[in-house]
């Protein structure tokens, strides 16, 4: 069994569904959208702006300024293999629409394009999102750009380092929404944690993708959990969800989905 696998089967034994949830709050976030079926005319145009990539059978060389991939050897990669393999799993997608949907964030940030199929859920979520990116990578940037000017309006992707794009974008900004999916480094996570908190208010959401990437990662989860600006944190295995309402208790949720 893989060391991946492992994380998971003892996640399912720690996790529970809705009814072993006792925050009002937390509760109608499972039921009514966790667990909600995914609306079926927004889950086609999903697939849609997918298969667009998915047909895509271009090579780019990508710069990855990450951890790098697990699944790729070398940075020349067919744009179609990287949606495949790479990009937004269809499973995180129906959940992302899902929950753009419910809290129909405004202003929403994205760290970490690559090709805009994130970015693309967030949007069918609530098409009234204004959404700013970032991609380091100027080939990936490139091809996301594309995709999504050529689909939507009101998404503005910034190209470079995020070390530097980040601090520029986020100062005298507040976001509804936060989805972090750069640099899956233990301190480049906690990095854009701390450069980002003064962007949040009550209601923000922030999404943390790949939270059982590696030892490291789980580590900064940890930390994240326990800031005192973190209130409500709802682990679903693949993400790490992360509330600032000032009203809850804090607390911390495993829950299958």
């Amino acid at each position: 069994m893989s060391n991946i696998a492992i994380k998971y089967f003892i996640f399912l034994l720690k996790s529970t569904n809705q009814h072993g949830v006792h925050s009002p709050f937390v509760y109608n976030l499972v039921t009514k959208c966790f667990y909600k079926k995914t609306d079926k005319n927004r889950w086609n145009y999903f697939l849609t702006i997918k298969q667009h990539l998915l047909d895509n059978k271009q090579s780019i060389k990508v710069t990855d300024f990450g951890s790098g991939s697990r699944v790729f050897k070398t940075n020349e990669r067919k744009i179609s293999k990287i949606a495949k393999v790479a990009g937004i799993s269809n499973k995180k997608a129906k959940l992302l629409i899902r929950i753009t949907s419910y809290f129909k964030p405004e202003n929403c940030l994205e760290i970490g394009t690559s090709l805009g199929l994130a970015t693309s859920a967030i949007k069918i979520g609530n098409e009234n999102a204004k959404i700013t990116t970032l991609e380091g990578c100027p080939e990936t940037s490139k091809i996301a750009n594309d995709l999504l000017t050529n689909n939507f309006k009101n998404i503005n992707i910034i190209t470079g380092n995020f070390e530097e794009t980040l601090p520029e974008i986020v100062k005298n900004k507040k976001y509804d929404f936060i989805y972090f999916d750069g640099n899956h480094t233990k301190q480049s996570t906690l990095n854009y944690f701390r450069t980002c908190l003064d962007t949040t208010h009550n209601n923000s959401v922030w999404i943390f993708d790949d939270i059982y990437w590696s030892k490291e990662m789980q580590e900064a989860w940890m930390e994240i959990k326990n800031h005192p600006s973190v209130t409500v944190t709802v682990d679903v295995f693949h993400w790490g969800i992360v509330l600032f309402r000032k009203e809850q208790e804090k607390e911390h949720f495993k829950i299958r989905t």
